[in-house]
């Protein structure tokens, strides 16, 4: 039974990306399976993949979900949007020196005014005046993660989104999806690579951190997902001429699986609270790309899960040694799942 620990690592705090590289598919690409864990870079995934894979890539676009504004006492206000609503309301952190309380009003921007009408959990209930959309769009920053120690630029507003982002709705990026570009796309489609896409709206909760060291004691966070029948098919379509089904980040994998509680991958819209530890056996992804994951995460407990616990550590001491680049704007890695229904 793996407790919180056994998921710690020292990270040096060099290694944790602050910046994208210029060219997307340039980064590191760690090979890991039980015969080797090997070097490469991002742009010979193609040799590591045959005709008739299948990739299936979340389209979830980022939203400028950060706010900055001020209570009406003066005291400044910072907001981050969890999930939309509706398209006036939303759920969102809040972080002032004192909590806004149900009734109250929020100024963003000094001409925007945003209603908190009540809480639901650690979020509050927030109603927008006009399109929720355009307001954010507008007044909004984009939320790069709470270890990027510096304020979001004109360059992450193109390189924090993925060149497939399609579906608003999301607060943090689907980072394996960001080292794809066209041309690396353009080559895997000459290879006969096949692709499809899933929707999974990222939350902040996705940073939340596990607290108990029992695991059965965490409350994982919910995302809201929608898998269209044409990705089922082509997950039928690879599974049905024993092709590999890559899973291009833990939240395509995440999607996958939970539409596949059943033994069978199901079409449709759902949340999903599924919260993956080692001794789960997975019923759909066959290979996942990722990058490397916080000490102590819900995403690095899936990776180990994943791949298999001692491999993943051996794997990521082998990363740190080689100075690979850590989290969103850092390096990835190609696993082969150890545990899955079909052998």
């Amino acid at each position: 039974m793996y407790t919180l620990s056994d998921f710690d690592f020292d990270l040096p705090e060099e290694l944790i990306a602050q910046f994208p590289l210029p060219e997307r598919s340039a980064s590191r690409l760690l090979l890991v399976d039980e015969k080797k864990i090997a070097d490469s870079r991002f742009y010979h995934l193609i040799d590591h993949l045959s005709e008739g894979d299948l990739l299936v890539f979340n389209n979830t676009k980022v939203l400028k979900a950060r706010f900055f504004g001020s209570k009406a006492s003066g005291g400044k206000i910072e907001i981050l949007i969890e999930r939309i609503l509706d398209n006036r309301n939303a759920l969102a952190k809040i972080r002032a020196s004192k909590s806004p309380k149900a009734g109250s009003i929020i100024r963003i921007d000094d001409e925007i005014d945003v209603s908190v009408t009540g809480r639901d959990g650690e979020f509050f209930i927030l109603q927008f005046p006009s399109d929720i959309f355009k307001i954010l769009e507008e007044h909004g920053h984009l939320p790069l993660p709470p270890y990027i120690e510096r304020a979001a630029d004109s360059f992450d507003e193109k390189r924090y989104q993925t060149v497939f982002a399609r579906e608003l709705g999301a607060v943090a990026a689907p980072t394996a999806g960001l080292h794809f570009d066209d041309e690396l796309m353009e080559k895997l489609r000459q290879k006969g690579i096949s692709f499809a896409y899933l929707t999974l709206h990222v939350g902040a909760g996705t940073f939340q951190p596990v607290r108990s060291e029992n695991l059965s004691e965490h409350q994982m966070h919910t995302e809201w997902y929608t898998i269209p029948e044409e990705t089922v098919e082509a997950v039928k379509t690879a599974q049905q001429g024993k092709h590999k089904v890559v899973g291009v980040g833990t939240t395509s994998l995440r999607a996958l699986e939970s539409a596949s509680q059943t033994g069978k991958l199901k079409a449709g819209s759902n949340e999903t609270s599924l919260f993956i530890t080692p001794g789960y056996q997975f019923q759909t992804v066959d290979h996942l790309i990722t990058n490397f994951h916080l000490p102590k995460s819900t995403l690095l407990m899936l990776v180990s899960a994943f791949a298999g616990y001692n491999l993943i550590k051996k794997a990521y001491a082998h990363a740190i040694a080689e100075k690979y680049r850590f989290f969103s704007y850092g390096d990835a890695m190609l696993l082969k799942c150890i545990s899955h229904k079909n052998g």
